[in-house]
């Protein structure tokens, strides 16, 4: 069968990071023979080139191509290039992962677009990637009606003939910005570029030790040569124009203003800020028409006239104003409302811990020349942010733990004024209300069982920044009762450390508060059980209780249906199934799900002859919880030291 896919992973030396790469492209739903794997060695000095020769020899769908050390990605990935026979290739880092659903998904949707690059939808783990481009899916896309430009990292999926007919390879060498050159001439050449928004194809991970090429400090001399190369390419491709300076702008912003803001810039020693700054200013003045700066966001702005006015002093100065700045977003009511989770936060950036004012009355105009120093820089961003207030944006993204993926959620935004009295000054407030439906808060499949947490991002004036919605109340650890949606248990609940709103699901057991159920709200009547249990459930939901004696258990089938402030449980378990033991009780709520859990409720039945009764679920003696402490711990040890052998083992 011909090869669908060919999937190139450049290696140096990645040690145990490559694990997870490797799991992941051999766990693709894209059956076996429709794909291949091609790792490209680039003369690592570890064991990983045994690894993978092992592994290709197990592997059909897998090659290893042995190279001599070249010094950067470029050349590996050709080498890649050279050797597939897919009618797509796929680049991706050996210390980052897959979806499993990603090569099937990404083909599919190139094939049935057209598309000669494919862009899957990113989640970074410790690294920053695209948000707005992933808003939604873009079977159509090119650099003028996207933000295609904000995702210039190679990993994504390239059809290989597209690539021939061009003659397009990646720059070769020890170099930065390679990937930056080879896409954007993909994006400037192809005749569609598809985006898929609605589902995580690739994982950017950050490894532990931070030694990703991507976070390794660069000589600014050669970096900002080699960005000149990618910018080449934009005006081989583009003419004059609107459309070329919205793509210098963004290496303008990006790889040049950004890298002078706030604690990015202050982090970094001086001799080293001063060599970035002039390396940048001469960039900026060499390459840069004025209608590329104009288009910046205020804060951005100032900092680009600031460069190109050579004021070193006043960047620094303006970077120590910035590093102040936070947004927060404050949560009000949090309420299930029909299988949906509703709150309230009021978004607003603080400064020094206190509401950052503007000036009343702002009135936007252009920024003519560098302010003449840091207040007139700062009156003037204020202004324009109070007059462009209008355009400020809310967002509210669930991002799982486990994963980094994050999803937009339902806002309703006001914008609110604010005077501060007797000042002249203004607050600028966002109060938003968000919804999440956990039945469909994963682009319309349900939330995943784990930890998900929620975030604001803000587009404020020359700011986008992002906050977890907190701080809640400490002391009450869930914001409001679990729900029963969409098959899952869900909990909204306060985190311990900092009060953030996040929701547990499927993995809530003593914090759901079942175990306050009152054995004498129970009853049992016309041989049907009823129990009023702290839920949200939107509907009738059709659940499992489960019944279990010293030697046997038995499943009653029950359901759940909306009551008051709760749910009520109903089931009609029979005598003769019960008599002559007691039995313990939990509660299935997705007894249809892969792996059902159940949940203990503090309630047993006893049955006598003719009727069923309900008692308090005995309380373990001293010894049984002795007993139990004694098997965690021991648990504990055990692991503890299986771990430290794995370890010891991987050394050697």
């Amino acid at each position: 069968m011909p090869v669908k896919v060919s999937v190139i992973v450049p290696v140096y030396n990645p040690g145990p990071y490559i694990e997870d790469c490797i799991t992941s492209l051999l766990k693709q739903s894209l059956p076996p023979d429709e794909y291949e794997v091609i790792f490209v060695d680039d003369g690592s000095t570890d064991q990983t080139p045994a690894r993978l020769d092992a592994l290709a020899a197990e592997e059909p769908r897998v090659r290893v191509i042995h190279q001599e050390n070249s010094g950067w990605s470029g050349k590996p990935r050709n080498v890649g290039i050279a050797a597939s026979q897919g009618e797509y290739v796929m680049f991706v880092d050996n210390d980052d992962r897959l979806a499993d659903e990603a090569l099937e998904r990404m083909y599919g949707y190139g094939v049935a677009n057209g598309a000669d690059v494919v862009v899957g939808k990113m989640a970074g783990q410790g690294r920053g990637v695209p948000v707005e481009l992933f808003r939604r899916n873009r079977p159509r896309a090119s650099v003028r009606d996207a933000p295609l430009i904000d995702s210039l990292t190679p990993h994504k999926m390239f059809r290989r003939a597209f690539l021939d007919e061009i003659g397009l390879r990646f720059p070769e060498g020890r170099r930065r910005l390679e990937d930056h050159v080879f896409v954007t001439e993909a994006y400037l050449r192809a005749a569609n570029v598809s985006v898929i928004g609605d589902y995580v194809c690739y994982y950017h991970l950050r490894r532990d030790d931070s030694s990703n090429a991507g976070f390794q400090q660069f000589d600014p001399v050669g970096y900002f040569k080699n960005l000149r190369e990618a910018l080449d390419v934009v005006e081989q491709y583009t003419e004059p124009g609107e459309v070329r300076d919205s793509l210098h702008r963004r290496w303008l912003r990006v790889e040049m203003v950004e890298r002078l803001r706030g604690n990015r810039l202050l982090a970094k020693p001086d001799d080293y800020r001063r060599k970035q700054f002039e390396e940048i200013r001469q960039v900026v003045v060499e390459r840069f028409g004025p209608g590329v700066a104009a288009g910046l966001q205020p804060t951005q702005q100032v900092v680009a006239a600031l460069v190109a006015a050579d004021r070193y002093d006043d960047v620094v100065a303006f970077a120590e104003w910035e590093t102040g700045l936070r947004l927060s977003a404050r949560p009000g009511t949090v309420e299930w409302q029909d299988g949906r989770l509703r709150f309230d936060f009021v978004a607003e950036l603080t400064a020094g811990g206190a509401p950052l004012t503007f000036p009343g009355g702002g009135v936007r105009t252009p920024l003519d020349g560098p302010p003449a120093d840091l207040e007139e820089a700062v009156a003037w961003v204020g202004a324009d942010t109070v007059a462009r207030f209008g355009q400020a944006t809310v967002d509210l993204l669930v991002r799982e733990r486990s994963s980094a993926a994050q999803y937009f959620q339902p806002v309703e935004v006001t914008r609110e004024i604010v005077p501060v009295e007797d000042s002249g000054q203004v607050r600028l407030v966002l109060r938003a209300t968000a919804t999440v439906d956990p039945a469909g808060a994963v682009d319309g499949s349900p939330l995943r069982a784990g930890l998900w947490d929620t975030y604001a991002r803000v587009r404020l004036g020359g700011w986008s920044k992002t906050s977890r919605v907190g701080p809640g109340p400490r002391k009450a650890r869930a914001a409001t009762s679990a729900a029963v949606v969409g098959g899952r248990v869900v909990l909204p609940y306060w985190t311990d450390q900092h009060g953030n709103l996040s929701l547990d699901v499927d993995r809530a057991n003593q914090r759901l508060g079942l175990g306050r159920l009152d054995p004498e709200a129970v009853s049992v009547s016309g041989g049907r059980l009823h129990a009023p249990l702290p839920l949200h459930v939107p509907a009738e939901t059709a659940v499992l209780l489960r019944l279990t004696s010293p030697d046997r258990s038995v499943d009653v089938p029950g359901t759940l249906s909306p009551a008051g402030g709760g749910a009520l449980l109903e089931a009609a378990p029979t005598v003769a199934d019960l008599s002559g033991a007691t039995w313990r009780t939990a509660l299935c709520a997705a007894p249809d799900a892969a792996e059902p859990r159940f949940l203990p409720l503090p309630l047993a039945l006893r049955a006598d002859t003719n009727s069923i009764k309900v008692v308090r679920t005995p309380r373990p003696t001293a010894v049984r919880r002795l007993a139990r402490r004694a098997r965690r711990a021991l648990a504990a040890v055990l692991k503890r030291r299986a771990a430290s052998r794995a370890a010891k083992a991987g050394k050697a």
